[in-house]
């Protein structure tokens, strides 16, 4: 009589489990002109992929048996004119197609429409996501002239200030850069995000100051 006890509640178990994957949210963004105009932002259901989340939302178009995303709102990508839809999740840019990429609770999906060269297709993260690519993605340390603005930023990024410990990602504040720069680039096998210091100061003040930026 114990056995079926035991298998009905692992079933409850197993079934509480499975459900619980597939509740929470994400947040959607649709931008144009690399973060230039907002179409939309606002939350989505978790557990669909980067193009579903968008199609819950928005009038949708697809191409390649609907691996690709062609069309937003009417808004329409064109080989010829060298204009497309790209997406980004946490701020990283997507490497594969968006329907491969289950949305997970917390992520942010970003969907740029934008005009490209060859030069300029690829753009691998975006400051403008913050504080992703930092959170959830190994330890990040902070470097600042200004100790406050270190420890308010390493707090947002759960970061350490000045450690010498290795770290995947990095943050430094440069009162040599121009006070308004925000460049993002590879590191080891994550991210240094470099920033003005006036520009970190607002950031330290508002975690939002670098919304939609490129």
């Amino acid at each position: 009589m114990r056995f079926p006890l035991v298998l009905v509640l692992a079933l409850v178990v197993a079934g509480c489990g499975g459900a619980g994957r597939a509740h929470g949210t994400a947040t959607l963004w649709v931008t144009r002109d690399r973060g230039a105009s907002v179409v939309f932002a606002g939350t989505v259901p978790a557990g669909l992929d980067a193009i579903q989340v968008v199609e819950r939302k928005l009038k949708v178009t697809t191409r390649y048996g609907g691996r690709y995303l062609q069309s937003i709102d009417g808004i329409s990508g064109s080989l010829g004119g060298q204009r497309d839809w790209f997406y980004y999740v946490d701020g990283i840019e997507g490497a594969t197609s968006a329907a491969d990429v289950i949305v997970r609770p917390g992520d942010n999906v970003w969907w740029d429409y934008r005009h490209w060269t060859p030069a300029t297709e690829d753009v691998p993260a975006v400051v403008g996501a913050y504080p992703q690519p930092f959170l959830g993605h190994g330890p990040t340390t902070v470097s600042a002239p200004d100790r406050a603005v270190a420890r308010a930023l390493a707090r947002q990024v759960h970061g350490l200030v000045d450690s010498s410990r290795p770290a995947r990602n990095q943050i430094l504040v440069r009162a040599t850069d121009p006070p308004d720069a925000a460049l993002i680039r590879p590191y080891r096998d994550g991210w240094t995000l470099e920033l003005g210091l006036a520009l970190a100061r607002r950031l330290a003040r508002d975690p939002a100051a670098l919304r939609y930026r490129f």
